[in-house]
């Protein structure tokens, strides 16, 4: 079984963002982490490698210092990772971002693909659904848990108050929520195994079937009107009941008021 997994770098919100004057972020100049929805469809990809064997290639699209975040994957088990980055692949929105990640998969054997719900930088929910119509493979969002039967997979998918259970044939794409799992530590010896591995960098020339007019900025057809760092919210009304009855009869009204009930 061989399951690729799709990483982000996204930008460390912890400590603020910066824009470039077009409205894009400037990924240079800010620190990074690997995306939460993505380590967990890495720590899904990893428990198929312990129980089933599974070969574990993690790819990523973005500034050559995204490399960091393959090396972190092969610390904590995967088996290679595959870096895709070339200028013209800049400011890319989700059609074309997901354009690009296809492109590069398709020079992969794969049976499974997972990639995060979606990245803290964008928020789209996009790119993994995106990925699948590219590539013709059915996709299963919103896993909060996976497990393999023969030449299926069977995924529980999160839908509002209940969950569904899907089974699918492989080849197929999973988008994975950070509930899915607590993922794993980085090993002392994955990390002096990532220090020694090799990671694959494929540039515009190594994408399969894409056309130059999908790539990059100028192959994005969503455009930014603007862009802002997160506004810090007001404290809001604030009431001291003098009793529990109180209390109640007044979220009741509010509740009531706004039409929630």
């Amino acid at each position: 079984m061989k399951v690729i997994v799709c990483v982000k770098q996204v930008p460390d919100t912890k400590g603020g963002v910066e824009f470039n004057p077009d409205g894009t972020l400037n990924r240079g100049a800010m620190l990074a982490i690997m995306n939460p929805d993505d380590k967990a469809g890495l720590e899904a990809a990893l428990r198929l490698k312990d129980e089933y064997g599974a070969e574990v290639t993690v790819l990523t699209m973005g500034l050559p210092k995204a490399a960091a975040v393959l090396k972190e994957a092969i610390a904590m088990g995967a088996d290679k990772g595959v870096l895709v980055t070339d200028r013209v692949l800049g400011g890319a929105d989700t059609w074309a971002t997901s354009t690009t990640i296809a492109g590069a998969i398709r020079n992969l054997e794969y049976d499974i693909i997972i990639t995060g719900r979606q990245a803290i930088d964008g928020d789209t929910a996009q790119v993994g659904p995106q990925i699948a119509e590219h590539l013709g493979v059915p996709v299963i969002s919103y896993a909060e848990d996976i497990k393999i039967d023969g030449d299926s997979v069977i995924v529980q998918r999160q839908y509002e108050d209940r969950y569904h259970v899907i089974k699918a044939q492989t080849p197929c794409l999973i988008t994975a929520l950070s509930e899915l799992n607590e993922p794993r530590y980085m090993t002392p010896g994955g990390i002096f195994d990532a220090v020694e591995a090799e990671i694959t960098t494929y540039g515009r020339a190594d994408l399969v079937d894409v056309l130059d007019g999908d790539l990059g900025l100028m192959g994005s057809p969503t455009k930014i009107a603007k862009a802002s760092d997160k506004v810090k919210k007001g404290a809001g009304e604030k009431v001291a009941p003098d009793s529990p009855d109180e209390a109640v009869d007044y979220i009741m009204d509010k509740l009531l008021t706004k039409h929630v009930i």
